[in-house]
Formats: C-alpha cells, structure tokens, sequence
C-alpha cells in the first residue's frame, strides 16, 4: 500500500461509504435494515464503529458492542480488492482495544458456518470456536410471520 491507513471512529457522513462496503462483502442480509444497524451504533453509549481509511476512501470498518455482559463483534469488512494486507487484523485489534478499555473480559462474534475463509482468519487471531446453542425470536411482526431462510 502506498497511501498510509488511518483507522478513526466512524461517522454519521460515513454512513453509505460503510453500508456500500458491508453489502460488497456479503455481510448484509435482507431482514437487516444496515443503516439502520449503523446509526444505531453510532448514537449509543454502547457500541461503536470503526474504519479504515485509505487515500480518502473508506477501505475497511467494524462495529463492537458491550451488551454489560461481554463484547460483541459484527460487520468486520474489509474491501475485496484489498484483502490479505493487514487491514482485519488492524481493525479487530483496535476494537479488541476498545472493548478491554471499557472492561469488557471476553469478546465475541458469529460467523455463519459457510464462511470458511473467515473462520480460519479468526482462528489466527486467537478466537475459537463457543459451544453454544444460539435461539432467536423475531420481534419484527413483519418478519415474524414470515422469517427469512437461516442462512447461519
């Protein structure tokens, strides 16, 4: 990379240049409104979100959360064209900083069981595999009677 990475909080302004990057990843799934899930994390005391930026252009963002319990990874983006250069691992260790800032003691995130590639990524960066059973119940009337295929 010629042009130097800057990692910085992200940006209400910021909010489609995320979005555009976390729907060219894949990560956006059509029950999940994803400006919604970025403004969300923005206005609260509890979650934030981090990019990378690159010659002005946003190249790679994550979102943690602290639910008071443990810390919560989502959306871990980086640009297609510019993977395998440092970028994840950069953003997945400055929010392994905020999380322990804030106390949190253990870290966590879903990766669906497709996701291979990803999977041995956080495996190289000390994460393993939970056993653990994970139950949901759509709130969303709308999408309660009719939930999306599990993708997971």
């Amino acid at each position: 990379m010629t042009d130097q990475l800057v990692l910085r909080p992200a940006l209400l302004a910021d909010g489609p240049a995320v979005v555009a990057l976390w729907q060219a990843c894949g990560l956006v799934a059509d029950y999940n409104p994803p400006m919604a899930d970025f403004e969300r994390a923005l206005t609260s005391q509890v979650s934030t979100i981090l990019v990378a930026e690159q010659a002005g252009k946003i190249v790679g963002a994550v979102m943690a959360g602290d639910d008071g319990h443990r810390g919560w990874i989502y959306y871990l983006a980086v640009s297609p064209a510019l993977r395998k250069r440092g970028i994840a691992r950069r953003l997945l260790t400055e929010v392994e900083a905020w999380a322990d800032a804030r106390g949190v003691r253990k870290i966590q995130l879903m990766v669906r069981p497709s996701n291979s590639e990803i999977q041995e990524f956080y495996e190289q960066t000390g994460y393993g595999e939970t056993p653990r059973l994970v139950m949901a119940k759509w709130l969303d009337k709308e999408v309660a009677g009719n939930p999306p295929p599990d993708r997971s």
